[in-house]
């Protein structure tokens, strides 16, 4: 987890110097993933150096060069996740930020660097290590500008970044005051499995980003869209493009369209219960999972049936949710009840039974609004005060 006053890094790739800059990059890392999965190397092997290239036009010093090179030195046990964000304007990554080296890098990593900046003899201010790259927003610069408007620019008066003329003397240096965090191993494996985001993500395939701005701009509201976790968008783009792909095929296996909604509902609802949890005493943090009593702050997240358990099932919890929520009853009294019922119906479909199109056609009206309003507009209108 990081946290509201831990420092990030901003910047943004060239397209000059690569036909494809971050594919690169991407492609490395996935190199490395495998290679680690063929040989059995440890995962401190699997890694990808970003350079900052240093431009032949300035002709001053790097900018913040000293505080940029701090951000990578932050203490781990009380930063938490380290982030840099990369984006060419009209797409937008986060990587997880292991370090951040000045100089040249050594002969022995560049096996760890795409190739074109040793064969353009690219010279670099800084070199960025990352142990993973998230997909954040793709071919869409009005989710690039919201996305970026959640992290604060600590040299302009920690105001939010804009790419219209805010972007200078690059890397920017910036918290995030909501404190999300991209990288939580248990989440990982929770929603990817043993894949890397980068992996993860490549598999999606670069197409559903027209399917995430039709939602965006068709289904939810820019507001409501925005409100949801990047990973909640992702599962719920992926579920309604593989519906809209196959629903004139009656024989098809609707099981991954299900399941695709489902882990929406599972991420979204873990994040509302994240953000809650600083804020409950002790006494309605802890709910029983599987015959152990837990402290939620503590505890991994929650699967669909887990969430409507403790939600439903604790009092104490639903009662200090209360507080948080205010008005809004439908996550302590509604949200309960649709977790449960879609995990019901997914589990099954995640596993062996094929899941007709009635039944996902039935569902996909109910998640994303279709006749109705939509489960998941509604989750994504929860605000923990």
């Amino acid at each position: 987890m990081t946290t509201q006053s831990t420092r990030h890094l901003v910047t943004v790739w060239n397209p000059s110097y690569a036909e494809s800059a971050m594919d690169e990059h991407l492609r490395v890392l996935r190199l490395w993933s495998q290679r680690a999965a063929d040989a059995g190397l440890d995962d401190d092997e699997v890694y990808v150096w970003w350079g900052k290239v240093k431009s032949s036009n300035r002709q001053q010093p790097m900018a913040h060069l000293d505080e940029t090179r701090a951000v990578g030195e932050q203490d781990e046990d009380t930063a938490g996740e380290l982030h840099l964000y990369l984006t060419d304007y009209r797409s937008l990554y986060v990587g997880e930020l292991i370090e951040v080296a000045g100089g040249e890098l050594p002969e022995a990593e560049h096996g760890h660097a795409p190739a074109y900046y040793k064969e353009k003899d690219l010279r670099c201010d800084l070199w960025f290590k990352l142990g993973d790259i998230r997909r954040l927003v793709v071919d869409d610069t009005l989710g690039v500008v919201e996305e970026l408007k959640k992290l604060h620019n600590v040299h302009y008066n920690d105001r939010p970044v804009s790419i219209y003329g805010g972007m200078v003397n690059l890397p920017l240096v910036v918290t995030r005051p909501d404190g999300t965090h991209y990288f939580d191993p248990d989440q990982r494996e929770s929603l990817a499995g043993d894949k890397l985001w980068a992996e993860f993500d490549a598999e999606l395939g670069a197409g559903i980003a027209a399917t995430e701005r039709d939602l965006r701009e068709n289904r939810f509201g820019a507001t409501l869209w925005q409100a949801l976790e990047p990973a909640a968008r992702i599962f719920i783009a992926s579920g309604e493009r593989v519906y809209r792909e196959h629903r004139a095929d009656p024989a098809f296996d609707f099981a991954m369209v299900l399941t695709s909604f489902a882990k929406a509902i599972e991420v979204q609802g873990n994040a509302i219960l994240r953000r809650a949890m600083p804020k409950l005493k002790q006494p309605q943090r802890m709910a029983n999972l599987s015959g152990q009593t837990v402290d939620l702050r503590e505890h991994r997240d929650l699967g669909l049936g887990e969430l409507a358990r403790a939600i439903s099932g604790e009092q104490a919890l639903n009662d200090g949710l209360a507080r948080l929520l205010g008005a809004d009853r439908w996550f302590r009294e509604s949200f309960p009840t649709i977790a449960s019922a879609l995990a019901e119906v997914r589990n099954p479909g995640a596993h062996s039974a094929v899941i007709d199109r009635a039944t996902a056609t039935k569902w996909r009206a109910r998640m994303i609004g279709v006749g109705c309003e939509g489960d998941l507009v509604a989750l994504a209108r929860v605000r923990v005060r």
